[in-house]
Formats: C-alpha cells, structure tokens, sequence
C-alpha cells in the first residue's frame, strides 16, 4: 500500500477471490463455476463479435436485455445488464444505502458485502446465522436499512423460501430489498415471481454459475422500474460500456439455449445429491444445500489442514478463517469423474 492511498481506504480490507493456481493441473473445486462449456452457438456468437471490438458496445445493451425480457416474462425497463452480478452488488450499495441508511446482511454470507459497506463508508449491521447456519426471516423485519440476501446463501448453501423473502419484503416496505440469486438455478426458489408486487424488491442474477460463463462476467438484475432507472444512473455515473459486445452476444445466444443450462443444473443436482451422501459416508456432516456447492466438515479434522492436503494432492476446495466456519470446506460440484477424484483423495488423507 502507498502513502498516496486516501485515508478513507487505508482500513479497507479487500475481498479475495479463490485462488487460480498455475502451477500444476488441478480438480478445481474452490470457485463454484460450472464444470460444464457454455451452450452451443456461444463461443461462435462471441466471436463474430470480437471481429467487430474496434467499436464500442451498446451501452443500454437493449438486445440482450430484450432477451432477458422475452426470458423472465418482464418488460425491458424491469432489466438492468452489467460486468457479472458483483457489478450490480456494487452499484446497490451505493444506490440504496450510506448517509444515514446501514446495510443489513447474513454474517455469514458472501464476502463482498462488508467490503462494498466499508467501501462507500455505509455502516455494516451483520446479522447472525441460527446455530444450524439457516437465517431466521424474523430478524430482518422491521428493519431500518438496505437489506441483501444471497438465496441460496454462500457459503452455507442454504435457502430461504419465496413466501419467507415475501415476509421481509412486506415488513421494510421503505427500503430496497436485495435478493442475491447467483445459485437459484439449482433447486431454490426464485422470488422473481414477486417484483410486480413489491416495488422495494431487487433480484440479482449471473450467467457464471448455471450458464457456465464465469469468464464472460455478465449479470443481471430484475426489479420495478424505478430501481432499474437508479441503477442505470449509477452505471451511466461511472462506465457506461460494461458490458462488452462480445459478452453481450454471449449471453443473447446462452439465452437461446436454456434447454442445454436447465438440463447442466440437473446434471449438477445429481452430482450434488450423490457428493452429499458420499460425503457423509466417509463421517463427514454436510449442510442441506440448494446450490451447485456443498458445505462440510469433518469432525474432529481442522478444515484448513484438510484443505492444505488436498491441494497438495491436487485438488482445489475453498477454506474460510472465520471462528464458526474455520472447520468447514465449501466444495464446488464438478463433474462425475472430478468428484471420484476428490473422493480417493479424500479417503486416503483420512485413512493415512
């Protein structure tokens, strides 16, 4: 760090993304992308872009938003289109919270949200888990602030139901409910059925984890047009080209083939099912979980321990320091073969 760095960010402590090693072939469990390509026709879509880079991209992104419209059954200035769903995150907190308005979310959750309150100078109300990990919808009632769930929450997996989220929604009716789905796709429910009833509902999407274009960085969000025009002023307050025109064409082709996403989400949903119980064959105790990870321990193993053993033996899980989670690994689901992998090792870290 520099002595040039603004004393307002000399604190900051910055979110850290999972490792990308380079120095051997891993199973790469640790970043929850889908272990599947991207549906066909979406390479070659971005491609014949690409031959075009020399132009700048639509910057209202109004084909891919049309698409996502035609998609989610809303109308175009109910969708907002940015460089992957942590853009839109960004943007939130600095639309809906600060200057008096605190940022409530799960203490256990995504990283990102303490560093975008630290970030804009918001203040950061965490609120904790139940002692099994689940969040109590009876804590954000009432509440006097911004308020961001991930559903299914990470890293724990674990889901709130619609008609749960509708009871947040309809208990803070002044302030924006942010509903963070990047892994609804794999058996939650999406409360995307009630944005034309709550004009204080934020939904917010990623084509990373069950269209398998993690490397594309394009999001979306769905709400009533008023938080959609908040957005916008915000993205048109700070880069207006975001999303490229490659990704754009990217995504309008995934879109084109959701028969190939939906039938990769039921693909991960085996796998995870067949993780879980396998997982808890060899002792350990995993978190029911609704998202294309899973979340376990074993008891009496120190999670950072295992997780170093398994990197050693080229496998890559996801460890966090934190005093609750510090024994847990989040655990990507990946392929058949990839989660056979991680077994034999598995089996001979415990037996050795």
């Amino acid at each position: 760090m520099s002595r040039y760095l603004s004393d307002k960010y000399q604190s900051l402590e910055a979110y850290t993304p999972g490792e990308q090693p380079r120095d051997m072939r891993y199973v790469k469990l640790n970043t929850n992308e889908s272990p599947y390509p991207p549906a066909p026709g979406v390479v070659e879509a971005a491609g014949r872009e690409a031959q075009r880079a020399q132009l700048y991209c639509d910057p209202v992104c109004a084909e891919l938003r049309d698409a996502l419209a035609a998609r989610y059954d809303v109308k175009r200035a109910n969708v907002f289109a940015s460089n992957g769903s942590d853009d839109i995150l960004n943007f939130a907190f600095m639309a809906f919270a600060g200057a008096g308005v605190p940022a409530y979310f799960p203490d256990i959750s995504y990283g990102f949200y303490p560093v975008y309150a630290a970030l804009h100078g918001i203040e950061a109300r965490p609120v904790p888990l139940k002692d099994d990990f689940s969040i109590d919808p009876a804590d954000y009632l009432g509440l006097d602030g911004f308020i961001a769930i991930a559903n299914p929450n990470a890293p724990t997996g674990m889901a709130l139901t619609r008609a749960q989220i509708e009871s947040i929604l309809k208990a803070n009716p002044n302030h924006v409910v942010l509903i963070d789905e990047a892994y609804v796709d794999f058996g939650a429910q999406s409360c995307l059925p009630l944005v034309a009833q709550y004009d204080n509902l934020l939904v917010v999407r990623t084509f990373s984890k069950s269209r398998g274009l993690a490397g594309a960085r394009l999001g979306f969000a769905i709400a009533q047009e008023g938080i959609i025009a908040d957005l916008e002023r915000i993205k048109y307050s700070t880069n207006p080209y975001s999303v490229n025109r490659m990704t754009q064409a990217a995504g309008i082709a995934s879109l084109a083939r959701d028969d190939y996403n939906a039938e990769n989400c039921r693909r991960v949903i085996a796998t995870r099912e067949r993780t879980v119980a396998r997982l808890r064959e060899l002792g350990f105790e995993a978190l029911p979980t609704l998202a294309n990870f899973v979340f376990a321990r074993h008891p009496g193993t120190d999670g950072g321990w295992l997780y170093g053993e398994l990197k050693k033996r080229g496998v890559l899980t996801r460890h966090f320091d934190a005093p609750r989670i510090a024994d847990y690994l989040r655990i990507t689901i990946g392929t058949d073969d990839e989660m056979d992998v991680l077994f034999v090792k598995l089996r001979e870290i415990l037996e050795a």
